[in-house]
């Protein structure tokens, strides 16, 4: 899979392809990250990006001409473009997952007080990483990056493990505990001791649903229980261990 980022700021990327998961990726080939200077695609002796906003008003506006004309010299047969806008749709581990079934994505990151309004034609899907202001799209688009790689065949050694993550279940992870068993007098749930696969299957269900109660309220909004979570969420509101 490839990602190409049209971005003024290239050298901010530099820590995070260069760490960890998605440096090993990207050395096996598996995905692979193109930067591009958006003042490569203007025409002026100062690479001019942005112009003062037309009817007035306080900040700059990026031009329509090198954003749309970077769009043009990258775009593919098979590219999805992506503007990473404040106005867009809220990221979740869902668009991840339709993320990571397309072979190109092209990521356009914002800056100043946005764009001129006719960069939109162009645009597949714009996405916001949440309900805050962010002094441009780079940093919103190194998650998004993260988070659709991670899904991509090949990525993570244990592929099993991306199936159980907080928000694959549509809730919460559950609990996790490793060695010593006994920590200052916290002791690991006896369960997770009991080698009975089912019961610890139960365990975590139950436990995924009370720490997305807890924290996450709003996530089992409208989300459809099966009978199995239905009996669960009662035995928790009676106050069943």
């Amino acid at each position: 899979m490839r990602f190409d980022v049209i971005t003024l700021f290239p050298d901010m990327f530099g820590s995070p392809l260069n760490e960890s998961i998605l440096k090993r990726a990207i050395d096996e080939g598996i995905i692979e990250v193109g930067l591009h200077n958006l003042r490569d695609y203007t025409h002026d002796r100062h690479r001019v990006v942005d112009d003062a906003p037309y009817g007035g008003g306080s900040g700059m506006v990026m031009k329509a001409g090198p954003v749309v004309e970077a769009i043009e010299s990258l775009k593919k047969e098979d590219t999805k473009v992506i503007l990473m806008n404040p106005a867009g749709k809220r990221f979740k581990q869902s668009t991840a997952g339709r993320f990571s079934e397309n072979k190109h994505l092209l990521i356009v990151c914002g800056r100043y007080e946005g764009f001129d309004e006719r960069v939109s034609p162009y645009i597949d899907e714009m996405i916001s990483m949440g309900d805050y202001v962010m002094t441009g799209g780079e940093i919103a688009a190194m998650a998004l990056i993260d988070s659709v790689s991670r899904l991509v065949p090949g990525v993570l050694g244990c592929p099993e493990s991306v199936m159980e993550e907080s928000f694959s279940w549509d809730i919460l992870e559950y609990p996790h505990y490793t060695r010593p068993d006994d920590f200052r007098g916290e002791k690991v749930p006896q369960v997770l001791l009991s080698g009975n696969h089912e019961l610890i299957r139960l365990w975590r269900r139950k436990e995924a649903l009370r720490k997305t109660m807890k924290m996450r309220p709003d996530l089992l909004d409208g989300l459809e229980l099966n009978p199995e979570d239905a009996s669960l969420i009662d035995e928790i509101k009676r106050g069943g261990q």
